[in-house]
């Protein structure tokens, strides 16, 4: 079959497209025909070995596919054969076939398009996470989403607003449009100060939660747009900077900053607990496909590209051009 792979630590674009054997079969194990694989920011440092889990070299990258089930092992609990699904993947992704853990391929309902499916398995659950589980919102709260047009931004966006908040969505100013499409309430531009936006949109209150994709110089503003009790979540830096806080503004705004990794719960981190956190992170799934037949999550797709053009699809991402997902078409 054909596979992206990388044999040393090395540059994205340094990469070679190559025919590599089929994966191997293992227990619980469910063999994927893959239609479409996401190129998300990440993948760049993992190649790289810059990422905090490092694979076995070599080793083909792409952690999220969808696609159709073709055998499975004696053992797995998985969809039967023929069935279309999406999957996370430790790694094996940038491919033509992958062999996923059953307990990371959930099946997926008629008319979601393979290429839309492509963040579920990673860029929704982990907005998800964030606002679900560490922001614990109520219906109305106010909402502040940083790269709000990107996959994860614009998942959070979605979320938010189909649990009933307000969103204030900050992004590019040619991306704006797509967050109006999304019923942002308020959208900022963010290459614009956005501190006193935000005030002037919640009354003076400030928000319930930052959902924070970019880091960097926003943070210190974004601690400061928090109401009482709010939350910040950080999930990523894709701003380049990794920000400190001081924890005396903490105590007088009385509020707080989670972290939310997804990759502890599907088995990335020290330890790989992914059966434990299994039913969570199942549940989640369950919970973002019900949002999806319910009509409140549209995903977006930026652009797809063949596998043979997998530079120029991360070009789009890591030049920040795409608003929604990037995806190959093995």
């Amino acid at each position: 079959m054909r596979a992206v792979v990388c044999e040393t630590w090395r540059p994205f674009d340094a990469l070679e497209l190559k025919e590599v054997p089929r994966p191997q079969m293992r227990p619980h194990g469910v063999r994927i025909r893959i239609e479409a694989s996401g190129v998300s920011f990440a993948t760049q440092l993992v190649v790289e070995g810059k990422y905090q889990r490092k694979p076995p070299l070599p080793f083909i990258p792409g952690t999220e596919v969808v696609g159709t089930v073709i055998e499975a092992a004696p053992d797995a609990e998985a969809p039967q054969v023929g069935t279309r699904v999406f999957a996370v993947l430790d790694w094996g992704g940038y491919a033509e076939e992958v062999v996923a853990d059953d307990i990371h391929v959930v099946a997926i309902p008629d008319g979601l398009p393979a290429e839309a499916a492509v963040g579920f398995p990673i860029s929704y659950p982990t907005a998800g996470a964030g606002l679900l589980w560490r922001a614990h919102l109520s219906p109305g709260d106010w909402v502040l989403v940083h790269g709000a047009a990107g996959g994860v931004g614009l998942a959070g966006v979605e979320i938010a607003k189909a649990m009933g908040c307000r969103v204030i969505a900050r992004a590019a100013a040619a991306k704006h449009p797509l967050l109006h499409a999304r019923d942002a309430d308020v959208v900022l531009d963010s290459a614009a100060p956005f501190r006193e936006a935000v005030r002037g949109a919640t009354g003076g209150q400030g928000v319930a939660c930052v959902l924070d994709t970019i880091g960097g110089d926003a943070f210190a503003d974004s601690v400061r747009c928090l109401g009482d009790g709010g939350t910040l979540v950080v999930i990523g830096f894709a701003g380049g900077g990794i920000p400190t806080v001081a924890a005396n503004i903490l105590l007088l705004k009385n509020i707080a900053v989670a972290g939310v990794n997804w990759g502890t719960y599907v088995g990335w981190s020290p330890g790989d607990n992914r059966q434990l956190h299994a039913p969570r992170a199942r549940a989640l799934w369950a919970q973002l496909m019900a949002w999806w037949e319910a009509g409140a999550l549209k995903p977006e797709v930026h652009a797809g590209f063949a596998l043979e053009q997998f530079r120029e699809a991360m070009a789009e991402v890591s030049g920040r051009r795409s608003a929604g997902r990037v995806v190959l078409r093995p």
